[in-house]
């Protein structure tokens, strides 16, 4: 009897097992289908209901693979000066657009993206920040690149704001300047070393201008030379072309956890950034116990304010980790030099291009600075470099694209949008907009900043290089400072022209880049 009774407790005990197994594939099974069918279904009727057009949904990929093979193929070519530029970074939204209208969606994925142009959509997007939150892709190694304040949210966007923004004060700028200029001076001494006097000699500017920059951000954040922080910049750079490949691809919800030789790659290179970092912070930690007064580096001002702070409510959590100044500081690396670097690059491309706005450039700089050093005040009287420098973030802006999400079912203007739809903001087609900027807004007219960026755009909110509203990058500053000294004093020394085995094909790796580099002939004046 006993061996009867223990025997059918067995049978119920598998039963339940058997039950609750059945049951947990059953809603496994039932939230597959629903990600990758019968979600994204509703979501394109939905869509299609409130008046936007867009392709069928398809299983699982969406749009994915036509997206991919567009990007590669557009990438294969070189273009002409005159040729779209958005036909070769975003070939796929604008084909959407010139297909089914501005007020189109296309398939990331399961996911429905709609594309927005309109910058009255542009000004509530930007300055609703806490309904239209930043997109991020599911796949969390995305997300090692930089998890710093560009991609917080509320409360917690709100402080680390508050911790950062003493960083990146004009009057801590100000304390930068030498090393701006002391980075400048390097890449110039090295150009003048290897460019003969009265002859022209081709130098490909691009590798030096990103160890410029980068030069620039470990002196200014760190108040360590480039040498120290060089492997950081070096893995930032393979971290992105890795971020990139996982943005045209589809995540498959636990695939992070197979270890794929790039899921492994990424590890390492998120490892050693980290250690990297944390050497730097906890020696400037350590000098501060010890008394050591505060840099007036980014570092220092950071760890300054967050201490501040602390003290101020009495308790840490009103402060930020230090794997939260880590993050900050991978975001200092890769942002800051990133988008200063793109900035120069093209601006210098653009001057050999339109030669005549060289000279002008070059005689307002040497009118206000001769061949001296420039400083803050004569840097904010060049009103010619500052409308060179705006018109080269319109043509070229660092990203071609902005992502956002609505939280919720919202209203945007005339569109009515259900809640989880990607948003994204393609700046480079609102910066070409003929029907924003007039007839020749493919053209380089430096002349339409003239009275300032307001004026230029009507009050519209059509010139977003740096996005817009509560979140308008940070360091937006800090990139036009240190622009504008590198322009300054490159146009103090040489003169430029493109070489004849430049070829035009700018290509994205998170912001803009020349995928050829950029072979100029430069002249010692």
């Amino acid at each position: 009897m006993e061996y009867l009774s223990l025997l059918r407790m067995e049978m119920m005990l598998y039963n339940i097992i058997a039950a609750v197994s059945i049951a947990i594939i059953l809603i496994n099974t039932w939230k597959v289908l629903n990600w990758a069918w019968f979600r994204p279904k509703k979501m394109e009727n939905c869509l299609r209901q409130r008046g936007l057009k867009g392709n069928p949904y398809k299983l699982l990929y969406g749009d994915l693979n036509e997206l991919t093979k567009s990007v590669i193929e557009a990438k294969s070519k070189p273009i002409n000066f005159s040729d779209d530029i958005a036909q070769r970074l975003i070939p796929f939204f604008l084909n959407a657009i010139n297909k089914n209208g501005k007020n189109s969606f296309v398939w990331l994925g399961p996911y429905p993206i709609v594309l927005i142009t309109d910058p009255e959509h542009l000004k509530e997007i930007f300055t609703k920040n806490y309904v239209y939150q930043k997109q991020t892709h599911p796949n969390p190694y995305a997300k090692l690149l930089a998890h710093g304040l560009i991609s917080l949210e509320e409360d917690k966007w709100a402080k680390h704001r508050k911790i950062i923004n003493p960083a990146f004060h004009v009057q801590k700028l100000k304390h930068m300047l030498p090393s701006f200029y002391l980075s400048c001076s390097e890449m110039i001494s090295k150009w003048e070393e290897v460019v003969p006097k009265e002859t022209s000699f081709e130098l490909d500017i691009w590798p030096d201008l990103q160890i410029m920059t980068s030069e620039v951000i470990s002196r200014t954040a760190f108040g360590s030379s480039y040498e120290e922080g060089r492997i950081v910049f070096e893995l930032q750079k393979e971290q992105a072309e890795y971020v990139m490949e996982i943005g045209r691809s589809i995540y498959i919800p636990g695939s992070r956890f197979l270890p794929t030789k790039r899921n492994k790659r990424m590890l390492e290179i998120e490892k050693q950034v980290q250690t990297t970092i944390k050497r730097i912070i906890d020696k400037r930690l350590k000098a501060m116990e010890e008394g050591e007064t505060s840099k007036d580096d980014l570092l220092g001002i950071l760890l300054e304010s967050n201490l501040k702070e602390i003290e101020l409510h009495g308790r840490k959590e009103f402060g930020i980790t230090t794997s939260e100044v880590i993050e900050e500081c991978k975001l200092f690396y890769f942002a800051g030099q990133e988008t200063t670097s793109v900035l120069l690059v093209w601006t210098m491309i653009l001057l050999c291009l339109h030669p005549e706005w060289q000279v002008r450039a070059r005689e307002e700089v040497l009118q206000v600075f001769g061949n001296d050093k420039p400083d803050l005040e004569g840097l904010s009287r060049l009103k010619i470099v500052t409308m060179i420098l705006y018109e080269t973030l319109r043509l070229f802006p660092p990203l071609p694209a902005f992502g956002r999400r609505n939280k919720e079912e919202v209203k945007l203007g005339k569109l009515h949008l259900p809640a989880g739809v990607l948003l994204i903001i393609p700046a480079i087609l609102v910066h070409y907009d003929k029907e924003i900027w007039g007839e020749d807004a493919k053209e380089f007219k430096p002349e339409r900043f003239k009275e300032g960026v307001s004026k230029a755009t009507n009050g519209q909110v059509s010139f977003i290089p740096f996005s817009w509203g509560p979140r308008v990058c940070i360091g937006q500053n800090f990139a036009m400072m240190e622009a504008k000294m590198a322009v300054a004093m490159i146009l103090q020394k040489f003169s430029f022209e493109l070489s004849p085995s430049y070829t035009h094909a700018p290509f994205a790796i998170v912001t803009i880049h020349p995928q050829y580099g950029a072979p100029l002939l430069m002249r010692r004046l």
